[in-house]
């Protein structure tokens, strides 16, 4: 079907300055010269020099009043517009394209799209022009999926890495994995079938360094993996401690507004409260617990048992301390469970007379679980507004090993790729194996081939209409 034009709403469907009708396909031009008029009212489009914007205007007419002569096409003009024709291959989707700019409200650009689909265009499916790129040759998957990562990014490091991605950083890289690798099935395929011409002695040491090489890079790829789902998806992040040590008032200096409800009386959240916050480019979800104590409070017993279950599943903890009253068997408690977690501590309220030290804490930790050296302490006061510039540089040294910026390096981002990476590995490790126990020369053939089918996941190459139908309709329609 991929020879039908198609037509969509290509800007958001909300009333805005401009919109954007897009129309692909073979017949993308005639359906565009149909209803697109120059002040003169000639109709262009067709005899359109390709990426040049024409003013004019959108007319929804019919052949029945274009043969009257008292007919004026101007009493049918929709919106007055600028229109451009991309002739192929040049566009985005490799075929003949139209885009109308008109103006961004919902109703005219809805009564623009319904011309457009009278005058001989389908409507696109979600997805749909990335898609036809995809398939036209202009982008491969990785690409495509960058599309959709650069449209839904929450923070610079996101849209670094998903441009990086759309710029072909990541396919270049995978491009020259898998052109190492076929250089050596090759290679190896030849010297069976023509022995007398090509030999493999001393092969077997050449092939091992190359391993080794092909191993570094997609391990260095795979390095990436953890640190690009953060930045990507955000640090899904738990605020514990006990009631009144702080909790909500800071997540309302992280939020810089007064989001939390905030009282001297312990016990004020009594349920989760979630947020979502940028700080220096790092996206936090954040959940604001009820405090962890023994009560006989049933509403505050089930805020505490969500507090629990959120703790559970958190990328970082902050365990809020009120650092002017000591630690308890509710704190000894909380620690038990969030030990094996990234913790920041925060001894809150240090303006005040400090009783609980870093000191204390560790001891705390040490004395319940074992050494867990992904812990922070941090001294803060909530009300004084202290603390959340190391708190923000804690988080950056904690995840991002404090490098967070390095717009050049081709970050794994997508849970696809990095399967598709893993099992690479994972092959080329076979290749490894079977050179240490001096296999024989075809057993390499069918792990490097493996390996290179794996890493032809990633730009599409080797993958099935299922999965490409699957990727393509988590586009928003008109991309």
């Amino acid at each position: 079907m991929q020879k039908e034009t198609i037509a969509a709403i290509a800007t958001g469907l909300t009333d805005s300055g401009i919109g954007i009708i897009r129309i692909s396909g073979e017949n993308a031009v005639k359906v565009g010269n149909s209803l697109f008029r120059l002040p003169s009212g000639k109709r262009i489009l067709e005899k359109a020099e390709s990426h040049k914007l024409y003013y004019g205007f959108v007319v929804d007419e019919n052949n029945e009043k274009s043969e009257n002569s008292s007919y004026d096409w101007k009493d049918y003009i929709i919106d007055e517009v600028m229109a451009v024709v991309m002739k192929a291959p040049k566009s985005f989707t490799g075929e003949d394209t139209v885009e109308i700019q008109c103006h961004g409200g919902v109703l005219v650009m809805q009564k623009i799209l319904s011309c457009v689909l009278k005058n001989g265009a389908r409507m696109a499916e979600p997805g749909e022009f990335t898609k036809r790129a995809f398939l036209n040759g202009r982008i491969d998957l990785s690409r495509a999926e960058a599309v959709i990562d650069v449209i839904h990014s929450q923070n610079e490091y996101a849209l670094s890495a998903s441009m990086n991605q759309l710029k072909g950083k990541l396919s270049d890289e995978v491009k020259k994995l898998r052109a190492d690798i076929l250089y050596e099935i090759a290679f190896i395929e030849s010297a069976l079938d023509d022995p007398e011409h090509i030999t493999l002695d001393g092969y077997r040491d050449k092939l091992d360094v190359k391993i080794d090489n092909l191993i570094y890079n997609i391990e260095k790829l795979l390095a990436t993996a953890d640190n690009g789902k953060l930045i990507k998806e955000g640090i899904h992040t738990v605020i514990v401690g006990k009631p009144n040590a702080g909790k909500s008032s800071f997540l309302n200096l992280m939020l810089g507004e007064e989001r939390a409800i905030v009282t001297d009386i312990a016990g004020t959240t009594r349920d989760i409260l979630q947020e979502t916050v940028c700080l220096d480019g790092i996206n936090f979800h954040i959940v604001d617990t009820a405090g962890i104590r023994n009560t006989d409070d049933t509403v505050e017993k089930i805020g505490v048992e969500r507090a629990k279950k959120y703790a559970e599943n958190a990328d970082l903890i902050i365990y809020v301390v009120d650092s002017s009253v000591d630690l308890d068997e509710n704190d000894r408690e909380i620690i038990s469970i969030i030990s094996s977690k990234n913790v920041i501590v925060l001894l809150n309220k240090s303006d005040l007379s400090n009783v609980v030290t870093e000191e204390k804490v560790n001891r705390a930790f040490e004395q319940i679980a074992s050494k867990n050296e992904n812990r922070i302490i941090i001294k803060t006061s909530a009300r004084e507004g202290i603390g959340l510039e190391e708190f923000e540089n804690t988080v950056k040294n904690m995840f991002f090993k404090g490098d967070l910026k390095s717009s050049h390096e081709t970050v794994i981002t997508n849970m696809r790729h990095k399967e598709a990476l893993q099992e690479s590995l994972e092959s080329l490790k076979l290749v490894k194996r079977s050179l240490e126990d001096d296999m024989p020369e075809d057993f390499y053939s069918i792990d490097l081939m493996s390996a290179y089918t794996e890493l032809g996941k990633i730009i599409g190459e080797e993958v099935d209409d299922d999965l490409i139908e699957e990727i393509f309709s988590k586009f928003c329609m008109g991309k």
